[in-house]
């Protein structure tokens, strides 16, 4: 989902379209920073699967980026990489060296051979349209990435507003902070984004009865497991919903960290409510290849985290949250 908003920002800024981001590449480099996060704190830490947008903006701004051509990792008869078998692998070496101390000299270097053996090994140089890059000048030279263009953004009623905090799901093991704002600027914030022509990051709990992938729409309703196969339409009645309620699911785990999309678009139903089109990563399941329509009571009762490019964001706020 990341990866997308860099590309879709590569688009936008320059009319081209021939980009494709290794995301495996960000993945290797991510599980490096988790190793290291995983030592330092004595094992006391999350190691898995998973991580928030601010990694991806990190990863790249530390090691910089490649186009998948040049890396696609290793994959399992010509589909994915089964993540679910690597991590036990790297989680065990990193257990087994914290049981004496000091820890193994050289650790790290080893931990990277297990990482090439089960992942592949990116290159140190790679070509692209012509010309010969390396990842970090692939990024300052090709993508013109700088981190601070991008603006982490959230909302709860348990840190003070306006001002930054570190977001408490468990993907967040590199304790990035986000930016508070209340929910009607947050809800604000990701419209005036798209009308003007951005897109956002949209980190959501996508665990509850709402989300209808096969029916490409995300609604604040409740369903029964009897209720699931009862068909339901964009302008359906939804429950009501505040800043107080998300609040309360947030800290009764109803809501949580589940998946990262990509929002794109808005749209109106018949009836003329609005939509966020939200591009999603699980192929093109559902009626829209892909894409869903998430409700504004969807969007406001669900969400966790976005990553908003700064330009898109209103310069009032940008000064109340002290960013220049």
């Amino acid at each position: 989902s990341t990866s997308s908003l860099i590309e879709s920002q590569f688009i936008k800024n320059t009319n081209k379209t021939d980009i494709d981001l290794s995301e495996m590449f960000t993945v290797y480099n991510i599980y490096i920073e988790k190793a290291k996060n995983y030592v330092l704190r004595q094992g006391k830490a999350q190691f898995s699967e998973g991580g928030l947008g601010h990694d991806v903006i990190r990863s790249i701004a530390t090691y910089g980026a490649m186009p998948e051509s040049a890396f696609t990792g290793l994959r399992e008869n010509e589909g994915s990489l089964n993540h679910s078998k690597v991590v036990p692998i790297l989680k065990e070496y990193l257990d087994n060296i914290l049981k004496s101390t000091p820890v193994a000299t050289g650790w790290l270097e080893e931990y990277k051979k297990i990482l090439n053996e089960n992942m592949g090994m990116p290159p140190a140089e790679f070509d692209y349209n012509g010309k010969k890059y390396t990842p970090k000048t692939f990024a300052t030279e090709v993508l013109k990435f700088n981190s601070n263009d991008y603006v982490n953004i959230t909302s709860f009623m348990h840190h003070p507003f306006y001002a930054p905090f570190i977001i408490e799901v468990p993907d967040n093991f590199s304790n990035g902070t986000y930016n508070n704002i209340p929910l009607a600027d947050m809800i604000k914030l990701v419209k005036t984004a798209i009308n003007k022509g951005y897109t956002v990051m949209w980190d959501a709990d996508v665990s509850n009865s709402g989300f209808l992938s096969r029916n490409g729409l995300g609604l604040f309703i409740e369903r029964s497991d009897s209720e699931s196969n009862t068909p339901v339409a964009a302008d359906d009645k939804e429950l009501d919903w505040d800043a107080a309620l998300r609040q309360k699911y947030y800290e009764n785990l109803t809501t949580q960290d589940d998946h990262l999309m990509h929002i794109t678009g808005i749209e109106k139903s018949k009836n003329g409510k609005e939509f966020f089109i939200v591009k999603n990563s699980w192929g093109t399941s559902g009626p829209y290849q892909g894409y869903m329509n998430v409700s504004e009571a969807y969007f406001a009762m669900n969400t966790i985290s976005l990553v908003v490019p700064k330009q898109a964001i209103d310069p009032a706020l940008l000064l109340k949250l002290g960013i220049k």
